[in-house]
């Protein structure tokens, strides 16, 4: 979305005795062509009494059909949303994005309210108003940030920042004696809704804070704040010493806890991998045992083929009964050396030698 032509009288004022960045001179506006969205991107929000305005052209707000249409480009619609905008958050935001995408053509205007003015209808704020400024100034979706903004819209506010419409949620806003704050500006025509977004505000923040304090409290000492910053008395520091002392050792007994646990789980995992391979390996084992040594096992068929060698072995084959017999002469007996007796034979060879003739070799025969 490009910039109107009167960009530079609404452009950003420059001092006198200096240039700006990029060598610009305080005759330098913002480019024409420049898109406000990427712009704002790249720089802060300027405040309004920092941006110049043409008074010359009358002040002619648009109805919502033409700002519905579409306006032209140098003469975009001028949407109002004001607020508090203490501990500035995502719903701030994102009801800054809803004024922002109301028109197809919009410069977003935010006004935040002074601490003197929140602290007399509201109450106490977290930031203060400096800070609040500075918060609104850096959201995106913000085109320019009035300060000290009033409480309640007078015409000659609207006329004076040529407001068209004022972007706020459509629940009442009763406060300054007033049963809603935006009732004439309801009744004039120029509000436009937006939506809050649920579970998320200032209050629910600080009311966080509040039912945790103890917590933020021991932080921040931890953290190096002293009590007196804190606004904690002395024996309230003490305790909170104490209480992150005992914290500590329970940190610490629960991560033995869990470490140990984790040690038990690995060692159980361990062990039962173990006991998973060991019963695979016996198995194995017996398998292996029971087809070498079992009933059917290799180890018997090689005893009997080796018994059955064996047999082949020591009994020879016995030659065929039809094949001729020789006579056999009777073996020689012979005597002992330095004897002139025959060894003695066993009760066997007596009765052999009963009926078979002997015969004794000699000297003389052997000579």
């Amino acid at each position: 979305m490009e910039l109107p032509t009167s960009s530079r009288l609404n452009s950003r004022k420059r001092r006198k005795d200096g240039s700006g960045p990029n060598g610009a001179t305080e005759l330098d506006g913002i480019p024409p062509k420049m898109s406000r969205r990427s712009l704002g991107l790249r720089e802060p929000a300027p405040f309004s009494d920092e941006v110049e305005i043409d008074y010359s052209k009358p002040y002619i707000r648009v109805t919502y059909e033409e700002a519905m249409r579409g306006t032209p480009l140098d003469r975009p619609v001028r949407v109002y949303a004001d607020g508090i905008f203490d501990l500035f958050h995502s719903g701030h935001a994102r009801a800054l994005m809803q004024a922002k995408n109301l028109f197809p053509n919009t410069y977003l205007i935010v006004g935040v309210c002074s601490d003197e003015l929140t602290h007399n209808f509201k109450g106490f704020t977290v930031m203060n108003e400096t800070e609040r400024y500075d918060a609104v100034q850096h959201c995106r979706y913000v085109d320019e940030v009035v300060r000290n903004a009033p409480w309640t819209l007078t015409p000659e506010f609207l006329a004076e920042h040529r407001i068209d419409f004022v972007a706020h949620d459509d629940i009442p806003y009763s406060s300054a004696g007033s049963d809603d704050v935006y009732k004439h500006i309801k009744e004039a025509g120029m509000f436009a809704p937006t939506q809050r977004t649920e579970g998320i505000s200032t209050s629910d923040i600080i009311t966080r804070i509040v039912r945790d304090y103890d917590v933020y409290a021991r932080r921040n000492l931890q953290r190096g704040y002293t009590a007196k910053e804190l606004n904690v008395s002395f024996i309230n520091e003490k305790k909170y010493h104490l209480q992150e002392r005992v914290d500590k050792v329970k940190k610490r007994v629960k991560d033995v806890e869990e470490k140990s646990k984790e040690f038990v789980q690995k060692v159980e995992e361990k062990s039962i991998d173990l006991i998973q391979k060991w019963e695979e390996k016996s198995r194995e084992f017996i398998g292996n045992f029971l087809e070498m040594f079992g009933p059917e096992g290799a180890l018997k068929h090689m005893l009997k083929e080796g018994k059955g060698r064996m047999l082949q072995a020591i009994s020879p084959k016995q030659s065929p009964s039809s094949s001729p017999t020789h006579d056999r002469s009777p073996s020689p007996s012979f005597r002992w050396p330095f004897s002139t007796k025959t060894p003695p034979s066993s009760p066997a060879s007596r009765s052999r030698n009963k009926s078979a003739v002997t015969y004794d070799i000699s000297e003389d025969e052997e000579d």
